[in-house]
């Protein structure tokens, strides 16, 4: 449990006044990811359900969307935004990590974090719009585990960083636990809490190797350009794995629903 509250203290900005000390092994906080991950979820729903008994399902949207931002700090966008000016600066790999350590924002981070935004806005307005609010609850859980691929035998081409707590860290009981767990949440949620339908739940559980195969691919593609992973890299695959699930699952409802 102490665990636990510590990578929720990590990942979010939710007030949690409890001192869980110091952890010689705080990787094996990974195994946790995908359940802070259906905290910000639930909490996310919750908004979510409030915001559409005030307002129409575009402003709700926004609503959600500003109060993931919001319950993160931002933490994650700031990777997306400094993965993607280094990255697509087209420099040699010792620029590019320099300019990730560059707290100025360049164009490629402003129109990565402003479109990012726009299509989470988008899908998840369509998603209402479907009936179906809950399955946004899973958007945070997919983005958390994906993630672990690029944790699972991987190097960062770093000797100092706050990912280098978990670049590389992941066991493979770790991952196979992680995914487990993720799995009958997402079942256990789906049917008996919302009673979904067969083939929704098909949907929803498919999820999860579409956001592994996604996370593979950008892990070789980085691999390509700086040779290994860094924590801006962790927080943009959390960004753009929410945005992948979010992509699939509205494309899935519209030929299941």
């Amino acid at each position: 449990m102490k665990r636990f509250i510590s990578i929720l203290q990590f990942m979010t900005r939710i007030p949690i006044n409890i001192n869980t000390g110091f952890d010689k092994e705080f990787h094996k906080t990974l195994t946790y990811f995908p359940l802070v991950g259906l905290v910000l979820g639930v909490l996310e729903f919750l908004i979510g359900t409030i915001a559409l008994k005030i307002f129409d399902p575009f402003i709700s949207s926004l609503i959600i969307t500003l109060s993931a931002v919001i319950l993160t700090g931002g933490l994650h966008l700031d990777g997306l935004g400094d993965t993607f000016d280094a990255l697509y600066s087209y420099r040699d790999k010792e620029k590019m990590l320099e300019i990730m350590k560059d707290s100025r924002l360049g164009t490629n981070s402003l129109l990565a974090v402003i479109f990012l935004l726009l299509f989470k806005i988008g899908f998840i307005y369509s998603i209402i719009n479907k009936g179906f609010l809950w399955i946004v609850m899973f958007m945070p859980i997919l983005g958390r585990l994906g993630v672990l691929v690029l944790t699972y035998k991987t190097v960062t081409p770093r000797k100092n960083g706050l990912g280098n707590l978990f670049i590389g860290k992941c066991s493979l009981g770790m991952f196979s636990g992680a995914t487990l767990y993720s799995l009958v949440m997402l079942g256990l949620i789906s049917k008996f809490i919302f009673a979904s339908t067969n083939l929704v739940l098909i949907s929803i559980l498919i999820s999860v190797p579409i956001v592994f195969l996604y996370n593979v691919i950008f892990k070789n593609h980085v691999y390509k350009k700086i040779e290994g992973v860094t924590g801006d890299i962790l927080g943009c695959s959390i960004e753009l794995s929410e945005l992948i699930y979010l992509i699939y699952i509205y494309i899935a409802l519209t030929f299941v629903v």
